[in-house]
């Protein structure tokens, strides 16, 4: 016997944990945690968050509506991954139907304005449901990854909605 073929045998064997996180009943934990975080999000977006939006100063409010822009462009790919898994998990569909619908999915490709000059002066619950998407994304992207491959995370440069939003904000306050 020699040692590649002993080697590939203990990769057939190997026990790829996140992938038997992602198809797993344990999974539904995972699952509930994004959703409510995305039920969450909309429920302060559409109350507290509008009026606590009002309340800042015009350059906080341009960066608030632009970080909105992207914490729910993030918990709708994160959500769109989740129920993607949960089909597979589910059987509903097959991994290779997963795959190729994945292909869609952006994770980690939004990104933040943590760094920004007035993110501190943010609402305090905004700011925690910002960090609190951002870890899950994190978390989702490296299950993504243990399951799919470095591949699973290729983002298309060539479009990026949220700088459009951005973009479209901008013209909107400069008019």
């Amino acid at each position: 016997m020699t040692t590649q073929s002993f080697d590939q045998r203990d990769d057939d064997r190997t026990i790829r944990l996140a992938e038997h996180l992602a198809f797993s009943r344990s999974f539904q934990t995972l699952f509930n945690e994004g959703m409510a975080l995305v039920d969450e999000t909309a429920a302060y977006l559409d109350g507290l968050g509008r009026l606590e939006a009002k309340r800042l100063s015009k350059a906080a409010s341009t960066l608030y509506a632009a970080e909105s822009m992207r914490l729910t462009t993030r918990l709708m790919q994160v959500a769109s991954w989740l129920l993607l898994q949960r089909a597979a998990n589910q059987g509903d569909m097959s991994r290779t139907q997963v795959e190729a619908e994945k292909s869609k999915v952006c994770l980690e490709g939004v990104g933040n304005s943590r760094d920004a000059q007035y993110y501190t002066d943010l609402p305090e619950e905004f700011r925690s449901l910002v960090e609190r998407s951002m870890k899950l994304e994190r978390r989702i992207a490296m299950l993504d990854r243990e399951i799919y491959g470095d591949a699973a995370l290729a983002v298309d440069t060539s479009r990026n909605p949220v700088a459009e939003q951005i973009d479209l904000l901008r013209t909107a306050i400069v008019s």
